[in-house]
């Protein structure tokens, strides 16, 4: 399967949606259009009986010096999954349990008796192994050599017309799928924010 293209489909298709288009600009394709080539949208999913409360950020640059990529990432309090065209990687970062201190904040700067008060303490409320991140091993997936995503989605699309077989994205998943796309345009255009119920698929109050 194409990972970056699924991969925010099944998890948002059915989330309830506040967005609004941050930071947009038409800076290159002055051609007489009038949608922005650079857009950079928030997105706000609130807490359901499904998903907890989460944010989505999206980055679009049709005018990127990179060229054709994109990449997703998954960021949570325990480490992150960088999504490519056919692969993952799942990476652990967790925070360790004890709070830490030093290095970039004001404890440099009291005097040295301070300091050395601060870490006493420190160190008397948690131990060694409360101080130290969990570390683990990068896991990584990529799809077989030689596997095309686009035949596993004919065969399914021939099934479904065939044999009646269910199909997971239907119209309604794709209309669904769509909806945080054409709610960054809306805000973009209107100056707004945007509400969206995906149960009732209709914009919601504020």
């Amino acid at each position: 399967m194409r990972l970056n293209v699924l991969r925010h489909k099944y998890a948002l298709h059915k989330a309830w949606l506040h967005t609004r288009a941050r930071r947009c600009a038409l800076n290159y394709w002055k051609d007489g259009r009038n949608v922005p080539d650079v857009m950079t949208p928030i997105m706000d999913y609130p807490e359901t009986k499904d998903h907890p409360p989460f944010q989505l950020m999206l980055r679009v640059n049709f005018i990127s010096g990179l060229g054709d990529k994109a990449v997703t990432r998954y960021v949570g309090s325990e480490g992150a999954i960088n999504f490519n065209w056919t692969s993952f990687t799942l990476t652990k970062s967790k925070m360790p349990e004890a709070p830490g201190y030093g290095g970039w904040d004001t404890f440099d700067t009291y005097p040295e008796k301070m300091q050395k008060e601060i870490a006493e303490q420190y160190n008397k409320r948690w131990t060694t192994e409360q101080q130290a991140a969990p570390t683990g091993k990068p896991i990584s997936f990529n799809t077989p050599e030689g596997y095309d995503d686009r035949l596993d989605h004919f065969i399914n699309f021939f099934e479904s017309i065939r044999n009646k077989k269910p199909v997971v994205e239907d119209a309604v998943f794709g209309y669904r799928a769509a909806d945080p796309c054409i709610a960054c345009n809306d805000s973009y255009f209107n100056k707004k924010i945007i509400y969206w119920d995906p149960v009732n698929l209709k914009l919601a109050k504020g």
